[in-house]
C-alpha cells in the first residue's frame, strides 16, 4: 500500500503551469473594447489570486512556493505593475473585475498607488453601491475592496447571508452553480483558507455535514474543477482536513490526472488535440488543484503535533487503498 501526497500533486500541478505561462500572456490590445476578458484578464487574474493564495500557505523553503511566487511576478509583469488595470478601470468604471484581480495582487503586497486613488472614488459613488449583482459576487467585492486598502461599500455580514451558502439551503439542492458559488462564498469569508477562524459556527457545520456528500457525487460526475475547489473547501474550515471523507476524493483526482500533471476540468477533457483547446480546459482545474493540495497540506502539517494522521503516515500524506501512485510515480 502506498501513500498519495497532495504536496507531491500541488508540485506538480505548479511545474505544468510554469511550462504553459506563455499561454497567460496578454495581447498587446488588452484595454480594446473587442477583446474578450474572459480568455484574457479572466486567467491572468485567476492565476494571480491561486499562486498568491498558495504562496501565502505554503513552506517558504520549498519548490511549490518559489514556483508561486515566480508565476505572480509574471502576472504582475503581464499587467505592467497595475498600469493596465488602472488603464481598463479608467475607461471601464462600471466593471468590477479590475478590482478583483488587482485585489489578488494586492493581498500578496504588490500595489499600484494610482489604481488605489482612483478605485477610492469609483468605489465611492451611488452607482458602484447600487450595481444589481449576484450575492456572491457582491460579497467578493466587498472581500476586493478590503484586500485592495479600500472602505468596503457595504456590510459583509448581510452580504453574506444573501448568498447560497449563506442561506443554509436545502443539501439537495446543490448543483454545479450553486456548487462554485459556495466554494468562492467560503474563499471569501476565509481569505482563500488562510483565516479559517472566520468561518460562521452555522455555515461550519453545514459544510461539515454535507461537504464529503457533494464530493462523491462530483467525483461520480467527473467534475474534477469542482472536485478541487470544494477540497479547498474542506481545507479552509476551522480544524485539520477531514482525511477520512476528503482523501477518497483526492485518490480520485490523482487517477484523473495527466502525466504530464495537468488535471481535465471534467472527464478526460476535449478530444480535440489541439494544444490551445487542452490548455483552456486545463488550467483552471489544474491550478485548483494545487492551491487545494497546497492548502491542504500546509492545514495538515500545523494540525500534526496535536493529532494523529491516519495510517501512520507524515503530514500532508493521505492513504489510499491503491497499488503505487495513480499516475506510476514512485512516491
Amino acid at each position: 500500500m502506498r501513500s498519495y501526497l497532495p504536496d507531491r500533486l500541488a508540485l506538480e500541478a505548479l511545474e505544468w503551469t510554469h511550462r504553459h505561462s506563455t499561454s497567460f500572456e496578454l495581447p498587446d490590445d488588452i484595454t480594446d473594447p473587442d477583446v474578450d476578458p474572459n480568455w484574457t484578464m479572466k486567467p491572468v487574474g485567476e492565476l494571480a489570486q491561486l499562486s498568491s493564495s498558495i504562496l501565502g500557505v505554503s513552506d517558504p523553503s520549498g519548490e511549490v512556493h518559489r514556483l508561486a511566487g515566480e508565476l505572480l511576478d509574471f502576472c504582475w509583469r503581464q499587467v505592467r505593475e497595475g498600469m493596465t488595470l488602472l488603464r481598463i478601470f479608467r475607461e471601464e468604471p462600471a466593471a468590477t473585475y479590475p478590482l478583483e484581480v488587482y485585489a489578488a495582487f494586492a493581498g500578496a503586497g504588490l500595489r499600484h498607488p494610482g489604481f488605489e486613488e482612483f478605485a477610492s472614488s469609483v468605489c465611492a459613488t451611488r452607482s458602484w453601491r447600487l450595481a444589481e449583482q449576484e450575492p456572491n459576487r457582491r460579497l467578493g467585492v466587498l472581500d476586493a475592496e478590503r484586500r485592495s486598502g479600500l472602505t468596503p461599500h457595504g456590510a459583509f455580514e448581510p452580504a453574506l447571508r444573501r448568498t447560497w451558502l449563506g442561506g443554509l439551503p436545502e443539501p439537495w439542492t446543490m448543483d454545479r452553480g450553486s456548487g462554485y458559488h459556495l466554494t468562492h462564498t467560503v474563499f471569501h469569508i476565509t481569505e482563500w483558507g488562510r483565516a479559517p477562524h472566520r468561518m460562521p459556527e452555522d455555515l461550519e457545520a453545514y459544510l461539515g455535514a454535507w461537504l464529503p456528500c457533494w464530493l462523491d457525487a462530483c467525483v461520480e460526475a467527473g467534475q474534477w474543477d469542482l472536485t478541487c475547489e470544494l477540497l479547498a473547501v474542506g481545507a479552509s474550515l476551522p480544524g485539520p482536513p477531514d482525511v477520512e471523507h476528503l482523501g477518497p476524493a483526492w485518490e480520485s483526482i490523482g487517477r484523473a490526472r495527466r502525466s504530464d500533471g495537468s488535471l481535465p476540468e471534467e472527464g478526460t477533457g476535449p478530444v480535440d488535440e489541439d494544444p490551445d483547446t487542452t490548455f483552456a480546459y486545463s488550467y483552471h482545474s489544474t491550478l485548483a488543484a494545487a492551491f487545494a493540495a497546497a492548502l491542504t497540506t500546509s492545514r495538515l502539517r500545523a494540525a500534526a503535533p496535536s493529532r494523529n494522521v491516519p495510517g501512520g503516515g507524515r503530514p500532508g500524506t493521505f492513504i489510499g487503498t491503491s497499488h503505487g501512485d495513480p499516475n506510476g510515480r514512485d512516491t
